[in-house]
Parts: structure tokens; C-alpha cells; sequence
């Protein structure tokens, strides 16, 4: 397990030179300008500061295009950094390829290989691991001639793969692969599925083969990019129970992308909220809930979402709109007093209203002319 710290990150895309845009602007306004906006590039990441600790179920959530997913791939090793620094555990892996920053990342497609059972699909990583490790060599062993090489025995079980159980062959590499893969169909109840192809497979079995491939490979980090988003409500509430208890079990470190702040509330440790290439505030799922630190992540979070009310605040307890007074409790007196005179926003968490006798001075009230009723704010 590992812990992931991602220092002043920045990620831009450049301009397609020439483009319908730059056409557009250049025909729009004077070249000079034409020119610096098609060089210019689109700024899709700014100022990224995150430590996930090793073990933590870290959310990141926020709208389409907020450069959620973007984050994603570059600790991945699936984009390339424009400034800033990535660790996982004590190693920088700015430029460490994929395959060698030991991550295993759960797309939104699944990316299942449809030729391939479930087994070959869980077993694909191993095999890849066990040929690009590197051979240790031994004085002791070299006197003595191995039976086969590698390369042979790898064909050999290619080869017997189709055939009946006695006539297959085993070599020590392929039965310990066949031991991890057992144990996380276990795991994952996936079992009886092992000889089927993606194809005879439903959404939810496809989705627990892809987890199941991820954690086969038994990595410091898992990254899982909106996996639930191609299945049905039902199936979701119950594959987001079972990716959380499979966290707890294995304590892998792992993020988390979704733009379903259901799914972030109930999912995660800690939770960033980002927009616009920014992170708006990263806390507890409660903690946002109750002190949110901008009107952003107040507005995102919740469902249905806070109401926005604007008011006039009037020293010492006093805030005022055109359809009600309200007067604060004593507490409110250091915060509302540098507010004196000033509009602000009033927000309301929906389950804070309630329904209660007229109080013109302490609710938010509503007159009909035969049966006045109010709000109160509890």
C-alpha cells in the first residue's frame, strides 16, 4: 500500500493550430490577437494539491469537464504533466511509464478483452508481470540445466489451455497465476463465470471481472474512473456497497471518480470537490455537508441542493429581505457584526424549514387571507 501526494499540478492541452476556432477568430478580430489566442492552451488543471493517505478511499467529485478524470489518468501514467509533481509511496513517478508505477485502474468502459474468458481476462495482468520481471540469475543454478525454457513453458500452457484438465499442462508460474485468480472470483463471487466470455456476461458480472482484474494484480494504488456509471440504480447501490467492503477488506489506497456526490457522500474517507480545474475543498463527507467552504461546494453537495436567499444584515442580529425578518441567536453577534448594512447570502439546507405558527420576526412567513402559516428555520 502507498501513500499518493500530488504537488502543484498543472495539465493544459495546446490549441489545434488552424482550427474552425482560429478561423473564426482570426476573421473576428486583428491578427495579433488571432494569433495569441490559436498559440494559447487550454488550461485544464491548476494548482492540484492532494495527499491520499495509504490506505484512504479518496473521492474525487465535481460536474462534467471539472478535470476529474484528467487527474486520474496522469497519476495513472495516461497523460503526461504540464508542471507539478507526482509521488506514490517515496518514489517520483512524473516519468515512470504506466506498467512500472505498480497502479491498477478500473476504466468507465470496463475494456474487457471480448477473445478472452473471464480467467484469461484475470490472469492477462499476472502473465504480463511474471514476463516482464526480470531473471535473477544463480551460480548455483546455472550448473545445472533447466528442463525447459520459459519461452517453452509459456507455449506449452498456451497450447494445453483448450484441452481436458488431465491434459493440460502446468508450469509453476501459471498455478500460482491460477491460485490468485481463483481467490478473487472468490472474493468477488465470481466463480461459475470463470469459463464464460465478456460477451455472456451482464453489466454488473462485467464490472466485478474488471475489478477482479485490477485486483489480481494485488497494486499500491487502485484508481476507479465512474465505474458504476453504465449500470442501473439497483445495481449500483449494491456493486458501491461491495467496492467499499472490498476496500475496507484489502486496504489498498484507492481513488475514486464519480460525478454522483450520492455516490461520493456514502463512498468515501475524505472527498475532493473540484471545479473548473480546481479543488474547491477536500474534507469528510459531513464536513462538507455542514461547512461547506464556498457556495460552490454548498450548492453541489446535497440533494436536493441548498436554497440561496439574498439578505440585508442589520446590526446586531437582524437580517432582512422583502418577505421577512429574521433575528439570529445571540451567538451569531461577532460574526454578523463587520456585515453591518451589507447584502449577503442566506442559505438553507431544505430539511432546516419547517412548518409552524406565523412569527413575523423569527420566520420566514407566508400569508394567505384565510389561513396564515409560516416557515421556521430549525
Amino acid at each position: 500500500m502507498a501513500q499518493v501526494v500530488i504537488e502543484n499540478v498543472y495539465k493544459s492541452f495546446p490549441h489545434r493550430q488552424g482550427g474552425k476556432i482560429a478561423r473564426l477568430a482570426a476573421a473576428a478580430s486583428e491578427v495579433e490577437n488571432a494569433e495569441s489566442e490559436t498559440n494559447s492552451a487550454v488550461s485544464v488543471l491548476r494548482r492540484i494539491n492532494l495527499t491520499i493517505q495509504d490506505g484512504e478511499f479518496m473521492v474525487l467529485v465535481g460536474p462534467s469537464g471539472c478535470g476529474k478524470s484528467t487527474l486520474l489518468r496522469l497519476i495513472a501514467g495516461l497523460e503526461t504533466l504540464t508542471g507539478g509533481n507526482i509521488w506514490v509511496s517515496d518514489r517520483l513517478v512524473n516519468n515512470l511509464p504506466p506498467k512500472q508505477r505498480d497502479i491498477a485502474m478500473v476504466f468507465q468502459s470496463y475494456a474487457l478483452y471480448p477473445h478472452m474468458t473471464v480467467y484469461d481476462n484475470l490472469a492477462f495482468g499476472l502473465r504480463r508481470a511474471h514476463r516482464s520481471a526480470p531473471s535473477k540469475p544463480d551460480s548455483a543454478a546455472q550448473l545445472v540445466p533447466a528442463p525447459l525454457p520459459a519461452w517453452t513453458k509459456r507455449a506449452l500452457v498456451r497450447l494445453t489451455r483448450s484441452l481436458p484438465s488431465g491434459w493440460q499442462y502446468w508450469s509453476d508460474e501459471e498455478k500460482a497465476i491460477a491460485q490468485r485468480v481463483t481467490a478473487v472470483a472468490q472474493m468477488l463471487q465470481i466463480e461459475p463465470l470463470l469459463d464464460r466470455y465478456p460477451r455472456q456476461l451482464s453489466g454488473g458480472q462485467k464490472q466485478r471481472v474488471a475489478l477482479g482484474r485490477a485486483m489480481a494484480r494485488d497494486p499500491q494504488v487502485f484508481l476507479m474512473d465512474e465505474p458504476l456509471s453504465n449500470l442501473d440504480a439497483k445495481l449500483r447501490t449494491e456493486t458501491r456497497t461491495q467496492i467499499v467492503n472490498l476496500q475496507r477488506k484489502l486496504g489498498t489506497t484507492t481513488v475514486y471518480v464519480t460525478h454522483d456526490q450520492t455516490e461520493a457522500m456514502t463512498m468515501g474517507d475524505r472527498i475532493a470537490v473540484m471545479n473548473a480545474g480546481q479543488i474547491q475543498q477536500i474534507a469528510s463527507p459531513l464536513e462538507l455537508y455542514n461547512r461547506p467552504a464556498n457556495q460552490f461546494v454548498a450548492e453541489f453537495i446535497g440533494s436536493p441542493p441548498m436554497n440561496f436567499i439574498p439578505v440585508q444584515v442589520k446590526a446586531p442580529l437582524l437580517i432582512q429581505h422583502p418577505q421577512f425578518r429574521l433575528t439570529l441567536p445571540e451567538n451569531w453577534v461577532g460574526a454578523l457584526r463587520p456585515y453591518d448594512g451589507r447584502s449577503l447570502l442566506l442559505g438553507i439546507r431544505p430539511e432546516h424549514l419547517s412548518v409552524s405558527l406565523p412569527a413575523p420576526k423569527t420566520c420566514l412567513c407566508a400569508w394567505n387571507t384565510s389561513k396564515p402559516w409560516a416557515v421556521r428555520l430549525t
